[in-house]
């Protein structure tokens, strides 16, 4: 459904005496996705999560310069594409309620979505498959529990017939009980044919729910590997990184990994190597390619 390679976003920025500088944020980035899938997307804030979801919607900002691939459907991705599929073939769940308009019904906003048919017809149907009450269209977002309001958003999302959906993290400051009808909504999506993108940084909520996870660090792809590698002490993770991330939870060995995510201007080599112990000297100065390792992938010059 959605294939993105070697992508790479800059940013051009003018300092002080307008000179001018371009920020690389996003290096080599690889994710495939399939129909009928869920991939999670876990990185910590700055590992370019987001960004990739603004690249494949096409909402980047104007002073952004994008290279690599992104094919959707075996088709470029171009930016006449994007904005014809935008809003029908491929949708957004954004992470806020706060999305939702506060001086609009929440009934005319899901309508807003619908491209054929009866308009009111279409948002009685979806809000039967997501538990929503007829009344509760005539009501206007302050009005909603915070699980009504997400499940509004799902129904915008959807009822223009999308068939790949990106969630930005949609579950943090849930709570439990809405958290887990969340993944469950996704969950249906997927096994209805959608290829789903879940955007977290929570590993644990990950795993209940996808099929594939991607780990981002420092705006690249590190590993890609199925939801159950994640498991014992790590042993079936490839990557340094992976392996620490896994660890460091809670419910794992809660062992914390030392240094700092590198800035855009200290990157060089492998972007994790100021971190890793089992750093090579071709670590410091070459980025590895990403590689089919067993069941996924792996950007380590060392992992076996």
């Amino acid at each position: 459904m959605l294939e993105v390679k070697d992508l790479s976003i800059s940013f051009i920025q003018y300092q002080k005496g307008l000179k001018k500088r371009t920020l690389k944020v996003i290096s080599n980035l690889d994710v495939t996705i399939n129909s009928g899938e869920i991939l999670a997307i876990v990185g910590s804030s700055g590992s370019g999560k987001s960004l990739l979801a603004h690249a494949v919607l096409g909402v980047l900002p104007k002073n952004a310069v994008v290279s690599g691939e992104i094919i959707y459907k075996g088709m470029p991705l171009t930016p006449k594409l994007q904005k014809r599929l935008r809003g029908n073939e491929i949708s957004l769940i954004p992470q806020s309620v706060n999305f939702l308009d506060p001086l609009m019904k929440v009934g005319a906003q899901v309508q807003a979505s619908v491209n054929t048919g009866d308009k009111k017809e279409e948002q009685k149907s979806i809000f039967k498959r997501y538990s929503l009450d007829e009344k509760t269209g005539i009501k206007f977002p302050f009005q909603l529990s915070g699980g009504m309001a997400r499940r509004v958003l799902f129904a915008s999302a959807v009822i223009g017939g999308a068939k790949l959906i990106i969630a930005d993290e949609p579950t943090p400051g849930l709570h439990p009980e809405v958290v887990k009808e969340t993944l469950q909504h996704l969950r249906e999506l997927a096994d209805q044919g959608c290829a789903v993108m879940l955007i977290t940084h929570d590993i644990g909520t990950a795993i209940n729910v996808a099929d594939n996870i991607a780990v981002f660090y420092s705006g690249t792809t590190v590993e890609v590997a199925p939801a159950s590698n994640f498991s014992g002490n790590g042993e079936h993770l490839k990557h340094p990184y992976t392996k620490a991330l896994w660890n460091a939870l809670p419910q794992n060995s809660f062992i914390p990994i030392s240094g700092f995510q590198p800035s855009y201007e200290e990157r060089k080599g492998c972007f994790f190597h100021q971190r890793c112990s089992t750093r090579s000297q071709d670590c410091l100065s070459k980025m590895p390619k990403i590689r089919e390792i067993d069941s996924g992938k792996v950007r380590c010059h060392n992992a076996t």
